[in-house]
């Protein structure tokens, strides 16, 4: 949610402004102390041409990663504002279950900083659907949430319900990659009432946390069969432990 400059001081003085992962006073609403900012992993060059995956020093600009060269990817690119560490995993437990939803406009803005330059106006962000009976109990959808923040921030579409969960799924953490799959198998799909928006798209699906893939998977493979015409992953947090010590 964003306060409007005018009420800001307001907000400061009922609610003083403090880092969500260490408690030390800020200045502003809007991020974290330097020291916790110091404890996110921030990907970067160079990377899998295919997937961003982090390489090491010396690998050149287009080579992909052994993981694309075996099964070359669906999508068309992963954009992730952070790999998973213990400050990430903290935002994202804050965020998503201790329904501190005021994080999502800070975290979309690390995302938003990874996405190509390319993505902007003309592009659909689509988020991750959650099944009706986990959306009522949690109370929103967190990927929704960072959906809409950055569809403000550059310039997207929204389409919120684009895809659904067309059955209840059980937790996936724990599961391989295969497991993962097989739950996930038909579980996904494109909402009849918005293929039309989707066929021809250029869409940023949207997540909180990319574990092994296969949810971002079974979504992509949704919205190519409805025929958008790309899909880039966006996503606040990204688990992949071998890449921590390159970063």
């Amino acid at each position: 949610m964003q306060v409007h400059p005018l009420l800001a001081p307001v907000v400061d003085l009922v609610f003083p402004p403090r880092c969500p992962l260490c408690g030390e006073g800020l200045a502003a609403q809007s991020g974290l102390c330097g020291s916790c900012w110091g404890e996110l992993a921030i990907p970067g060059a160079p990377c899998c041409t295919a997937c961003q995956r982090p390489f090491g020093e010396g690998v050149p600009d287009g080579a992909l990663c052994a993981v694309c060269l075996a099964d070359p990817p669906r999508h068309d690119g992963i954009a992730a504002g952070t790999l998973y560490n213990e400050a990430s995993r903290r935002l994202v437990l804050a965020f998503k279950h201790g329904h501190r939803i005021a994080l999502a406009p800070m975290l979309a803005r690390l995302v938003a900083a990874r996405l190509p330059e390319q993505v902007g106006k003309g592009w659909l962000a689509v988020p991750v659907p959650l099944h009706r009976w986990r959306l009522w109990s949690r109370g929103f959808n967190q990927s929704a949430l960072l959906a809409r923040e950055l569809a403000r921030l550059r310039d997207l579409g929204m389409v919120v319900d684009g895809l659904v969960r067309t059955k209840r799924t059980p937790p996936l953490g724990g599961l391989g990659r295969k497991a993962r799959s097989r739950m996930l198998s038909g579980a996904i799909a494109v909402d009849a009432r918005r293929a039309g928006l989707l066929k021809g798209a250029r869409i940023v699906l949207v997540d909180d946390v990319l574990t092994s893939g296969a949810t971002s998977d079974a979504c992509v493979r949704a919205l190519k069969r409805a025929g958008a015409e790309t899909v880039v992953i966006a996503c606040f947090a990204r688990v992949l432990d071998e890449a921590l010590d390159v970063t």
